[in-house]
């Protein structure tokens, strides 16, 4: 039976990026409606991730340098990005795309468009963090992204320069101010060739943002629909009628004004029967959580290990360490041996962080666009409405993505 209620907006998703988008929409005095199939907000991509806010990741992986490093990496299962091929066509189309990016001028354009979002989506959440008080972890003590060779560093200078031109601080360092800032690396120092410092830059944990935000939401008037799944878009004409949704009372439609998809991996699934066909792919990710010491041992700034893909975030009383990329499919198995070799590249650096032998290990799926550039505004339906493809940026660009989403609703022609 269809849901007759009819809602402004029916938000599909309830990761970071779904949520937030409901937030504004609510904080905006539309009625809205959250559908996920797990039974909370942020139980999937959202869950375990890096944690940070990074303005200063914003330089897509498809830059001039990566094609010799995907070379080098390909062969080797401890690499950065490892790809195993399918016969898949949605895989090899991905894989095109992302070559023709790495062309300097494609690469510099898409960093622009990705700054200027992350800068939006820095104050949008900062606004969040002060009207609602919510406590997630956060710290705001910017980012060492460190480079072990002097030729790493030197090939980044050009994206520094960007950054900062695009309206980020950014700077290059030495390894004396490395160690000044974060002296937990003083043991390791000579390891290092130097860094790019950003110090408006934050941490925190999306797991936790994202389920108190939710929680507000839900004491605000959104109806959260959780353990539910969104099977198909009901289409008449140039617009969307309804979602068919399947939940344990079985099938039903949830009727609105609008829809936005926000459901990460899986978009491109709902959307192709509509004829909507996202050059979106999951790059597996995966993160290890270690405890941490109590006499001050694990890193407190947060860090990005640039050669090995991976970033490090102290969120409370645990070291949060993710990264690498398997262009896969879309399995979400956990490989031992990839986590294994994560904590192997902590304890080089900092081998009394933490109690390594009780370590966390999650992996999950990140939506990723060949460009790093998420699908963000309108479709061919003149109410359905994309938030996808955000990579390993979902958080950072999460708060300003779905701001700038109901914006675009807010200002759409009447229906």
């Amino acid at each position: 039976m269809a849901d007759t209620r009819g809602y402004d907006l029916v938000v599909l998703g309830a990761g970071v990026v779904g949520i937030t988008t409901a937030y504004w929409a609510m904080r905006a005095g539309l009625s809205v409606a959250v559908v996920d199939r797990h039974s909370d907000a942020a139980l999937q991509t959202s869950f375990a991730n890096g944690g940070q806010l990074s303005v200063s990741y914003a330089e897509p992986w498809a830059n001039p340098r990566m094609p010799l490093k995907i070379a080098k990496w390909l062969f080797s299962d401890n690499s950065p990005l490892v790809f195993r091929p399918r016969l898949d066509w949605r895989q090899w189309r991905w894989i095109a795309g992302f070559l023709s990016q790495c062309r300097a001028s494609a690469s510099e354009r898409n960093l622009s468009r990705i700054v200027a979002l992350a800068l939006h989506s820095r104050a949008r959440l900062r606004e969040i963090r002060e009207a609602e008080d919510l406590e997630f972890a956060h710290r705001q003590r910017g980012i060492i992204r460190f480079y072990r060779s002097r030729e790493e560093l030197d090939g980044v200078r050009r994206a520094a320069q960007l950054i900062r031109d695009n309206g980020c601080a950014c700077e290059v360092i030495d390894v004396e101010r490395i160690v000044e800032l974060e002296p937990a690396f003083a043991d390791r120092a000579h390891r290092l060739a130097g860094a790019v410092y950003t110090p408006e830059d934050e941490s925190g944990d999306a797991c936790r943002f994202t389920q108190q935000l939710a929680g507000i939401c839900r004491s605000r008037g959104v109806d959260m629909y959780y353990g539910t799944w969104a099977t198909a878009l009901r289409t008449e004409a140039d617009r969307i009628r309804a979602v068919e949704v399947r939940s344990a009372d079985g099938y039903s439609e949830i009727e609105a004004r609008h829809y936005a998809v926000c459901l990460g991996a899986d978009a491109p699934e709902l959307l192709r029967p509509c004829g909507i066909d996202l050059n979106l792919y999951p790059v597996k990710g995966y993160s290890v959580s270690i405890p941490v010491a109590t006499d001050g041992r694990a890193p407190e700034v947060p860090l990005i290990d640039d050669g090995c893909k991976l970033v490090y975030s102290h969120l409370g009383d645990q070291l949060r360490v993710a990264g690498t990329g398997e262009l896969s499919g879309y399995r979400r198995d956990l490989n031992i041996r990839r986590c294994r070799a994560i904590i192997e590249q902590v304890r080089e650096f900092f081998p009394e962080a933490g109690d390594f032998e009780r370590s966390r290990l999650w992996a999950d799926l990140r939506p990723a666009t060949p460009s790093n550039v998420p699908y963000l505004g309108g479709s061919k339906f003149r109410n359905l409405w994309l938030n996808a493809g955000h990579g390993t940026l979902g958080w950072t660009l999460s708060a300003g993505s779905g701001h700038r989403l109901v914006s675009h609703i807010l200002h759409a022609p009447a229906q």
